[in-house]
């Protein structure tokens, strides 16, 4: 149900495309849509019945602005745009690339092969992606040693160990015309594209040789050379009559979930399968389309030749925007592809539909829980802080996130006090909170809807002390309160007042883990952090050691009982003079 001030702002609503910016109770964008005519799209948020996520976007909704455009594309273009600048909540994000590996040519005078995991404009030829990291790089020995180019780092003089091998083309030490480079290029194209045959009868036949020579470990070295090149490059039936490369977008939507799968056909063959799951806002046809534009948006992303995608979908936008052709296929081998994608897509959602609303009661509703309990707005991001030190010595700060009850480990942050010299929770907390936060603010970067203190009063006062008189900043405070048994017990929130849960909660459960997690995060930085500065001052303690020495040490050995344990050669290969090395050994094992 709309408030009245929505309502008149619903009013006013142009009959016109563009994007509308949905705001909560905080001002903040929790999404961003796109609709050919901005007054119908808009109104069916709260003119509808929705159910799931559609439903808890609808009941955070407090303000929304629009944004007219001239076309549909523009339209298309300004929601990817807002949404990679201020990445809502509710709206399918993509984390970066898989980091599978492609096989480049480069483009420069004397051309060499290398395995990269990004792809830039830089005019050079890239193959891939290719699943199987270890089989790409094999495949690339095999194509440096079948057809050189350039394994050396250049002129030298002098040929290198590579050309008495045959596996440059001696660039080393003389030109190398052209026309040789793009002889030996046009091959490993063409094996690249799939034309294998070749390559893998002379390799059948020389394992056959070393079998019957009984050189049983050559036979087997040139066996598992074929098995990569077919997981490489030959790995799937051919599924097409050309070679063409095109990615084909599939989806099956159900209860509000939207599950993708994405087939990446390169040399006529299927050579790698994504699959996505998202909760859905928008018509599925929208969101796919949103999602495609982000995808090949990324930077380890090659446009193909053709892509392609259901009924339904802006096929001429998405084509204007990409510059590809984007098609539906009508019949054969192209149309059962995109049915085949269609079954994967409805198989992994229903695979994950259990799943998935088990998830939802621990991480949603465990998190609304926690949020009415104090009285505060329905959020999605929390941030716990705790502290850590040994009667005084080694003090630290640690920080976990929570989104939506699940734990972001990515967003976790360690801090290793500047202010601080001794236990002083209010301080500890004070430094913490301002350098977590004025951060954010610097760099424009979401805030938390909660921040949970693993302490009671003194930390809660200490925190808001800091966010509301030096950030100006007015972010709901809790503490975790413990138990005699030092076990979670209950809320503190900010006027001091305990809230106790149901111990058989999934709110309780859910502040458990939290307080639990950022305890464990804490501690195992702070044991680290003694650990080391332990290991140093130790070493500092024996004469002709200084921070360059120890700093060697450290990184050869990395701990004290390998040091103790080494040679007087392998100290010295640090760059130790024998004369320290044997005051090392006789002062470590002394101590001992």
């Amino acid at each position: 149900m709309a408030t009245e001030y929505l309502e008149n702002k619903l009013k006013l609503l142009p009959d016109l495309p563009g994007c509308y910016i949905m705001k909560d109770l905080n001002s903040k964008i929790i999404y961003v849509g796109k609709a050919k005519n901005l007054k119908n799209r808009v109104r069916s948020y709260f003119k509808s019945s929705h159910e799931g996520k559609t439903a808890r976007l609808v009941e955070e909704i407090r303000d929304f602005e629009t944004i007219v455009t001239s076309t549909d594309k523009e339209a298309f273009l300004l929601e990817i745009t807002l949404i990679q600048k201020h990445k809502p909540h509710y709206n399918i994000k993509l984390k970066r690339g898989t980091g599978y590996p492609y096989i480049k040519i480069t483009n420069e005078k004397d051309p060499t092969l290398k395995i990269v995991s990004q792809v830039t404009k830089d005019g050079a030829a890239y193959f891939g992606p290719y699943p199987n990291v270890y089989a790409a790089q094999e495949t690339l020995q095999l194509l440096q040693k079948v057809y050189p180019l350039r394994r050396c780092s250049g002129y030298q003089k002098r040929p290198c160990l590579y050309y008495h091998m045959g596996q440059c083309l001696g660039a080393c030490f003389q030109e190398v015309p052209p026309e040789k480079y793009q002889a030996q290029i046009k091959k490993i194209k063409s094996f690249l594209n799939g034309n294998v045959a070749g390559i893998k009868k002379t390799l059948t036949q020389k394992m056959q040789q070393a079998a019957d020579e009984m050189d049983y470990e050559r036979a087997a070295e040139l066996r598992d050379q074929i098995r990569y090149v077919e997981i490489t490059v030959e790995k799937q039936k051919i599924i097409s009559n050309d070679n063409t490369p095109r990615d084909l977008f599939a989806f099956y939507m159900d209860k509000g979930w939207l599950s993708l799968q994405i087939f990446s056909i390169r040399q006529a063959r299927l050579m790698k399968r994504e699959k996505r799951l998202f909760p859905c806002i928008a018509e599925p046809t929208e969101e796919l389309a949103s999602f495609i534009l982000q995808f090949y948006n990324q930077k380890n992303r090659i446009l193909p030749k053709e892509i392609l995608v259901p009924a339904g979908m802006p096929k001429e936008v998405l084509s204007e925007i990409l510059g590809v052709p984007v098609k539906t296929p009508q019949r054969g081998a192209k149309k059962d592809l995109l049915e085949l994608a269609q079954k994967n897509a409805r198989l992994v959602l229903e695979e994950k539909f259990r799943l998935l609303e088990l998830d939802e009661r621990k991480t949603i509703q465990a998190m609304n829980e926690l949020t009415d309990a104090l009285g505060i707005a329905r959020g999605h991001r929390i941030e716990a802080f705790d502290h850590s030190h040994l009667q005084g010595q080694d003090i630290v700060s640690a920080m976990v996130c929570f989104v939506d009850g699940s734990a972001e480990k990515t967003q976790y942050r360690k801090y290793k006090l500047k202010t601080v010299e001794h236990a002083d929770e209010t301080a500890s907390t004070k430094e913490v909170i301002y350098r977590r936060y004025s951060r954010l603010l610097k760099e424009n970067a979401p805030l938390p809807d909660l921040i949970l203190m693993d302490g009671a009063q003194i930390q809660v006062k200490a925190a808001k002390d800091v966010l509301i008189n030096q950030l100006g900043l007015d972010i709901p405070v809790a503490g975790m309160v413990k138990n005699t048994h030092h076990k979670t017990a209950a809320l503190l929130a900010e006027n001091m007042q305990q809230i106790d849960l149901d111990p058989k909660s999934e709110g309780f459960y859910l502040l458990q883990r939290i307080q639990d997690e950022v305890h464990r995060f804490a501690v195992s930085y702070h044991r680290q952090l003694r650990s080391k500065n332990s290991l140093a001052s130790r070493l500092d303690m024996i004469a002709g050691v200084g921070p360059k020495t120890r700093n060697k040490l450290l990184q050869k050995f990395g701990n004290l009982k390998k040091i103790r344990q080494a040679s007087l050669e392998e100290l010295q290969a640090c760059g130790i003079s024998q004369r320290v090395a044997q005051t090392i050994q006789l002062s470590l094992k002394n101590e001992k």
